[in-house]
């Protein structure tokens, strides 16, 4: 199986009256910094603050009448967490979600709320997949992964065709956007879209400096692992390594960026006081890579995702700070 635009285009309408479609803002600050014109894909809007509502939701829509009455079981760091639960909420299911101990306390109070069970884990010395797998078979429930789907990459994908739709009605084409990037679920899928429908837009994928697997990965040509324990306040885009699936599709669509944790938080600082929205570290990824000229952005025209804005305000106030 592969993805193809019809594949996202179908997730597009799975998702019609559950997701919002989010609004593509013209950031006049960042494009006065960066010399460019810069418009900003608002997912912090989303349902439940993060665009990964958009892939659980083209998952789970097609879960047959036994898989909805047993359940569902996935594994996150905290915004796919919150899309399943909601999701499951929505379409009358049950949720298992084991999530990292040292996630956010929002996130998981968050994915209580919308009454899944969260179980906790070590990520540091537990094996999350192993988790849920085992889960799943015990249970019988149906593993709903964060990224390594096709069904959940069209969903996501579906940010990408708002995107080429948005510019069209605008008399614009993108010359690039950039996307935070993790396991990739996100990347793989804008990236498939806009290479049918605007292959002139170049894709990058933004990664923290102490995870930069996606990077190493396209440099050896195969996918590599993050080996090392050092901290990133990104804690949404800390996944081990790529996604099997994810992979060969940015192999072929994307180049990748990395950010500092300081240049993070002084784009979740630009995304509060000239656009008025709340971006968690990881969300404002593309968004620092932008203000931190890691790409040359003069004369072009540039989308930045902000992909999510579930942040504790501890980690906020020190970002405004």
């Amino acid at each position: 199986m592969s993805l193809t635009l019809a594949d996202i285009e179908a997730a597009a309408e799975r998702i019609r009256g559950h997701a919002v479609r989010t609004p593509l803002i013209e950031a006049h600050a960042a494009s006065q910094a960066t010399g460019g014109r810069v418009f900003v894909k608002a997912e912090v809007l989303q349902r439940t603050g993060s665009f990964k509502f958009r892939g659980a939701m083209s998952r789970m829509t097609l879960l047959d009448s036994g898989e909805r009455k047993r359940g569902v079981v996935a594994y996150s760091s905290g915004n796919h967490a919150q899309a399943v639960a909601c999701a499951a909420r929505d379409l009358g299911t049950s949720a298992v979600i084991v999530m990292p101990a040292d996630a956010p306390k929002l996130k998981i109070d968050n994915t209580k709320g919308y009454g899944a069970e969260v179980v906790l884990y070590d990520r540091f010395t537990q094996d999350r997949v192993a988790i849920g797998k085992r889960i799943a078979e015990e249970r019988g429930l149906t593993l709903v992964p964060p990224f390594d789907d096709y069904r959940i990459i069209a969903g996501q994908g579906t940010a990408g065709l708002e995107i080429a739709q948005d510019a069209k009605a605008m008399g614009l084409t993108f010359d690039a956007v950039l996307v935070p990037c993790s396991g990739g679920g996100l990347t793989a899928g804008i990236a498939s879209a806009l290479a049918e429908v605007s292959p002139q837009t170049k894709v990058y994928g933004v990664e923290p400096e102490h995870f930069d697997d996606t990077a190493r990965s396209l440099a050896a040509g195969e996918r590599l692992a993050n080996t090392g324990t050092a901290p990133s306040i990104c804690d949404a885009l800390m996944t081990e390594m790529p996604g099997e699936l994810t992979f060969p599709i940015i192999q072929r669509l994307v180049a990748a960026l990395s950010v500092t944790d300081d240049e993070a938080r002084r784009a979740m600082a630009h995304a509060f006081y000239h656009l008025k929205l709340v971006a968690e570290p990881g969300g404002a990824a593309a968004l620092a890579a932008l203000l931190s000229n890691k790409l040359d952005t003069r004369g072009k025209t540039i989308a930045v995702i902000l992909s999510g804005g579930n942040v504790d305000a501890e980690t906020f106030k020190q970002a405004l700070r």
